[in-house]
């Protein structure tokens, strides 16, 4: 789990994540954050806390975790929803642990007009996701795309032809930039987040050249 200043929100979230059934180990990465967000996470027995010294994204802090965990499949949560319940945590897992997909996305339904409709309009930017950690660590630049990281993600599995299922959570939501940080806060951190997803789907030179050096492997 990536989180980045979200000390009032990520109890709720692990509190859900402690009681599913497929879940056998627990990393939150501190995004450089200012607030006590690692301290909650480190004060929990049941988790590994990793803790960066600057605000590196989304993408670096996800590279950390994997890095941290001892699984052959990854789960990523985001730190600030809203409504998760420990069968959903699981209904995301089980596609890919048992081999059905490679990757498995929660997509919201029934939680907030507004991120049902971003999710029915652009479901790839969904941050929950199950996926084998194999194929996750050779997706290239992944550290560098902060919250693109959903979209290059996306692309890559697309370009490699892998086997994705989505996953509907109900009921499930979460805290939108403004309700965090102010209306113009986070107005200005929504418009660099959609800067930064928009220059992974403009631009995924790299993505693509990856995934063409893949194929032509024997």
């Amino acid at each position: 789990m990536p989180a980045y200043n979200e000390e009032e929100r990520i109890s709720t979230v692990l509190a859900a994540i402690k009681q599913a059934s497929l879940i056998d180990q627990i990393v939150v990465v501190n995004d450089g954050s200012t607030d006590r967000t690692y301290e909650v996470a480190a004060s929990d027995p049941a988790v590994t806390a990793v803790s960066l010294t600057c605000n590196v994204g989304k993408g670096g802090a996800m590279c950390a975790g994997a890095a941290a965990a001892n699984a052959d499949v990854l789960l990523f949560l985001d730190a600030d929803l809203i409504g998760l319940k420990p069968e959903q945590v699981d209904s995301i897992i089980r596609p890919v642990a048992s081999g059905e997909a490679d990757m498995a996305v929660g997509v919201f339904r029934a939680g907030r007009r507004s991120t049902t409709w971003a999710q029915i309009l652009v479901p790839y930017i969904s941050g929950q996701r199950a996926i084998r950690k194999d194929i996750f660590l050779s997706i290239p630049d992944l550290r560098k795309v902060r919250s693109g990281v959903e979209v290059a993600i996306t692309k890559y599995f697309k370009l490699m032809r892998m086997p994705v299922t989505t996953v509907v959570i109900t009921g499930v939501t979460h805290a939108m930039k403004e309700e965090k940080i102010g209306l113009a806060r986070g107005f200005a951190a929504r418009l660099r987040m959609y800067y930064e997803i928009g220059k992974v789907m403009t631009n995924g030179r790299a993505i693509v050249d990856a995934a063409r050096s893949s194929k032509k492997k024997p």
